[in-house]
């Protein structure tokens, strides 16, 4: 059984969360109206929870967006939670870049683009909602 108990907690660094809702901008599959989440870490020391105690990170600036409906809202709650128990980010090496000692994303799937559909982390992806609820649950967030 891999089921969570108690408050999962994660190594994610100091960071900001602010969310903001653009009525005008337009998700494919969902109509008018998003939530726009930015994600704000600097540059910083590592911890003893990571993986070079003591060795600078690189910080990182990361948008995300969900419909502007109310299973949108309901997941915005979800990653909020998540963010507060330090599970959305850590420090590790990056996909895109392959610079190690920087803030990555941590298995919590996010849209960062309003376009272009699954393969650029986009819309329409109608099962997105779903599939991010999932992932959230497992990590005991629900």
């Amino acid at each position: 059984c891999s089921a969570v108990v108690g408050k999962l907690m994660g190594d994610q660094p100091e960071g900001r969360m602010k969310v903001s809702y653009n009525r005008q901008l337009k998700l494919t599959g969902y109509g008018s109206g998003a939530i726009v989440i930015d994600y704000v870490f600097k540059d910083g020391t590592q911890g003893p929870k990571h993986p070079n105690p003591g060795k600078p990170y690189k910080g990182t600036c990361r948008t995300a967006y969900l419909p502007y409906t109310a299973e949108g809202k309901k997941v915005l709650h979800l990653l909020e939670e998540a963010f507060e128990q330090k599970l959305t980010f850590t420090i590790g090496t990056s996909s895109t870049t392959g610079r190690s000692n920087t803030v990555v994303w941590n298995d919590i799937h996010h849209k960062t683009s309003t376009y272009g559909g699954p393969s650029m982390h986009g819309y329409p992806d109608p099962d997105y909602l779903k599939r991010v609820t999932e992932e959230l649950a497992a990590k005991g967030i629900k």
